[in-house]
């Protein structure tokens, strides 16, 4: 620069004439210059606009392989839920209407019992005979006209008469109502096996109605309609938040199950041994706990409860049983050690707190460990407790894993809406650049732009005023 401004003994003038020179090149390189910023401009736009369908594109491939996901997801899970309620179907038939036979012979044993009974309880009594007139009579009449003694042994013979006719009589309705009240029971027993028939049905229909919701919301999702994708994806969703927030519950467990074990495991292995920058107590007591929880998962597995080894479930079902047998006695084993480890992290605290007494001279420090068994106890507990509470975030973390899929797929295609909307708005603006870029190239050239506009304009009024004057001549000689 110094050297530019040097080729002449004034400064200024050089700067001026460099000034002057640049503004020339400028000015003769103008459409070239314009040329190269329009198809720099639209070669970039162009290139973003491409850019951005082809994002576009992957987002719809994205979005259509995420429902497909989700679809496929949704159909196993409702088959799942169909199987079960067919299978508490076939579990209420089979426990409740399985001794149907039984249930109709006792039905037919009391119906017919009912049915004698009643036959019987319908036969009348023998009514008492009419004698009670013929007594009044014959004790009205008078002695005088008859024999006395006659008259009295025919009263006596009537009295007694009619005194065991109504004994009969009384006798025939106590059992008659005997026989009604033997009936009492039998109708109970009717009434409440057909109550009981009647709630098995009930719940048999129940089950139906469900099996026919869940069958519509299937046949839903298997022709794929966009609000059983909807549902599906609100769901997946919710139990992503839900089994995220079990997961952590999960592990500030594991946390709390790891300060138990660190600190003996320190005094098994060495608190002085590292594997890199990892400290070998720490790396054991993760392995323990990762063995329990892996032993969790392959009991759930076995169990049946959760579904993430399908060799596990593809097992038979003698294998399965000696499978959760040995992953419960390896799980029971592990929670044994841990308790243990518990007690023995109590022990190094008290010996520890009885040095430090004992440095400091106090002689009653050991008065101070006196209660402190429910510590250990507690302590105990955890260790023994923790491994089994563990085995249930199987549950959690399954649904934790399908649903991460329709999640992480729903972000993907927000990202890509998102860069997609990105580069078409960056294309706009590169257009847009374009054409600011060539009027910022432009400023430092407006005076000869200006001279040659004002050169343009004299131009086209010198045309203008040429093309006029024969037009007059013409006139004249028409005139």
């Amino acid at each position: 620069m110094t050297a530019l401004l040097t080729f002449t003994p004034w400064p200024a003038v050089s700067a001026g004439i460099l000034l002057i020179l640049l503004v020339a090149a400028l000015y003769f390189a103008r459409d070239t210059a314009h040329q190269a910023i329009q198809a720099a401009a639209g070669a970039l736009a162009q290139g973003l606009r491409v850019a951005s369908h082809s994002v576009a594109h992957a987002q719809a491939g994205l979005a259509a392989r995420n429902r497909e996901v989700l679809l496929a997801a949704g159909r196993e899970s409702r088959e799942h839920v169909i199987e079960r309620e067919f299978i508490r179907i076939a579990d209420t038939v089979r426990k409740d209407l399985s001794g149907y036979p039984d249930m109709h012979r006792r039905l037919s044993e009391t119906i017919v019992r009912i049915e004698e009974d009643q036959r019987q309880a319908v036969e009348v009594p023998p009514e008492a005979p009419g004698w009670a007139q013929a007594v009044e009579v014959v004790a009205n009449l008078d002695a005088r006209n008859a024999g006395a003694e006659i008259l009295a042994d025919i009263h006596k013979s009537m009295v007694k008469a009619h005194s065991e006719a109504m004994n009969d009589y009384r006798r025939a309705s106590s059992e008659r109502h005997l026989l009604l009240r033997r009936m009492m029971p039998d109708w109970r027993l009717i009434q409440e096996t057909l109550g009981r028939v009647n709630r098995s049905i009930e719940g048999v229909i129940d089950r139906s109605q469900a099996i026919d919701r869940h069958i519509q919301e299937y046949e839903a999702i298997v022709r794929g309609e966009d609000r059983a994708a909807a549902v599906l994806s609100s769901s997946s969703i919710v139990y992503f938040f839900i089994s995220a927030l079990v997961l952590a519950v999960a592990t500030a467990g594991t946390a709390v199950n790891f300060t138990l074990i660190a600190r003996p495991m320190a005094e098994m292995v060495g608190g002085t041994n590292y594997i890199g920058t990892w400290r070998t107590a720490d790396i054991a007591a993760l392995v323990i706990i990762m063995v329990e929880i892996s032993m969790g998962l392959f009991l759930m597995e076995s169990l049946r409860i959760t579904r993430l080894f399908p060799v596990i479930g593809a097992l038979s079902d003698k294998m399965r049983v000696r499978m959760m047998i040995t992953t419960f006695m390896i799980l029971f084993l592990m929670a044994s050690i841990e308790a243990g480890l518990a007690y023995m992290r109590e022990v190094l605290l008290l010996d520890e707190m009885a040095t430090n007494a004992l440095l400091r001279g106090d002689s009653t420090g050991s008065l101070v460990n006196s209660h402190l068994w429910i510590t250990t106890a507690a302590q105990m507990g955890m260790g023994f407790v923790l491994p089994f509470a563990l085995v249930f975030v199987a549950i959690p973390l399954e649904t934790f894993v399908h649903s991460l899929r329709t999640v992480v797929g729903l972000i993907g295609i927000a990202l890509l809406q998102a860069l997609a909307l990105l580069l078409r708005l960056l294309g706009n603006a590169s257009r847009h650049l374009g054409g600011i870029a060539r009027r910022v190239y432009d400023l430092p050239l407006f005076v000869p732009l200006w001279i040659e506009t004002r050169m343009r304009e004299a131009a086209r009024q010198a045309a203008n005023a040429q093309g006029a004057v024969p037009s007059e001549a013409w006139k004249e000689v028409r005139t």
